[in-house]
């Protein structure tokens, strides 16, 4: 008889076809076309605080960030441009906003890419030719970053306010004033609070042109109901693959932003889960604190990088059959849990031990995988 193998179930590989975009290169992060999906974020540090600037920068790399981007409202924040690109661990985008000048500085500063707001930048069309000379000679990127906040006072003139059609046609007209020159070497992002008017704007823009897109429900709130918009907005869009890279906008410290954006591609199968805990909601029917248990097993396994599912279960019900489909699992009832590991019940021990007797288990397991070459990273699959 062939075994069945009841270990992790597969995750289906495909959601919808990837939107074919053009890939453009982000210092060594590429972007757009097969690269998978990247997380971004931005400093919260005023740029010309070197040290401060490149110890947050530090941080986000610590939690998984991949390209990062810093404010240059000043020329003192211009000056400090070199230093951080030289420094940085990942890929550093200059903030461009009112200024074209410290376009150029930017570019001049090693610089992997520049972020540009059409609608804050007085003049800005004029200087499109210089700007895609310098660009094109350095090798770097132009982000187009059309803002509802910000929107050029002439559309919202036409259009009466931030429409989906309105930030759509701010972006490719300046997308257009860019290939007259003939630089393509670009990556949009039109960004609204809204989730809805956010995700239409960005369906629309897809039909309408091949560059990469850069995700961003902007100003999304506190952490609660910031999560909860990008996670829907994203999730969408992702879902139609639509989007190249994504920043989670937070009134939070920029490393939850972080957690928040990797955790939604792999919600997404477009990138290989790490940890991931399988627990109970509120119930009569749990004959154990499950909250506890699940937060207990979390806690003693934070850091975990292996794509290793836990099912913390508090009845009879659901408890056995989610633990045995699950790497390792417990179904707690009666003052005791049977503890599963791939599908078999390997001990039952008191309650008082469960939390210790899992953690000792993923450890064995994470030992396993990481023996066999099965880490973390990058998908073995992708939206195609």
């Amino acid at each position: 008889m062939t075994a069945i193998s009841l270990g992790m179930p597969e995750v289906p590989t495909r959601l919808a076809d990837r939107r074919k975009s053009r890939q453009i290169q982000v210092g060594s992060v590429a972007v757009g076309g097969d690269a998978p999906v990247s997380v971004q974020s931005m400093t919260t540090t005023r740029t010309s605080d070197i040290g401060a600037t490149l110890q947050q920068i530090a941080e986000l790399t610590a939690s998984g960030c991949q390209i990062v981007r810093v404010a240059c409202p000043t020329q003192d924040d211009a000056d400090a441009l070199s230093t951080i690109a030289r420094k940085s661990q990942i890929p550093v985008i200059a903030d461009i906003h009112f200024q074209p000048k410290y376009v150029f500085a930017a570019i001049d500063a090693g610089c992997a890419a520049v972020r540009v707001n059409p609608g804050n930048i007085k003049q800005f069309d004029d200087k499109v030719k210089e700007i895609a000379k310098a660009a094109s000679a350095a090798g770097v990127p132009i982000r187009i970053g059309v803002n509802a906040g910000s929107l050029d006072r002439r559309l919202l003139e036409k259009y009466g306010k931030a429409t989906p059609e309105a930030l759509v046609e701010s972006a490719l007209w300046e997308a257009s004033l860019f290939e007259e020159h003939d630089f393509r070497d670009i990556k949009i992002s039109v960004k609204h609070n809204d989730p809805v008017v956010m995700v239409n704007a960005y369906r629309l823009l897809a039909q309408k042109c091949d560059y990469p897109l850069h995700l961003g429900v902007t100003e999304a709130g506190p952490a609660f109901q910031g999560t909860i918009k990008s996670a829907v907005a994203f999730g969408a869009l992702l879902a139609e693959g639509i989007g190249d890279t994504i920043r989670v906008s937070l009134s939070a410290p920029p490393a939850e932003e972080v957690k928040v954006g990797i955790q939604i591609l792999e919600s997404l199968n477009l990138r290989q889960r790490r940890l991931e805990i399988v627990s109970c909601p509120s119930c009569g029917r749990a004959q154990v604190d499950v909250y506890k248990l699940a937060d207990q097993v979390s806690a003693g396994l934070e850091g975990m990088e292996v794509p290793l599912r836990v099912a913390v279960m508090g009845c009879v019900v659901n408890g056995p059959g989610e633990a045995r489909e699950a790497d390792l699992g417990v179904a707690s009832g009666n003052g005791k849990g049977q503890i599963f590991v791939k599908g078999e019940v390997i001990k039952t021990v008191p309650e008082s031990k469960i939390v210790e007797t899992l953690i000792e288990e993923a450890m064995k397991l994470a030992e396993q995988m990481e023996a066999d070459g099965v880490m973390s990273g990058e998908p073995e699959v992708s939206i195609s």
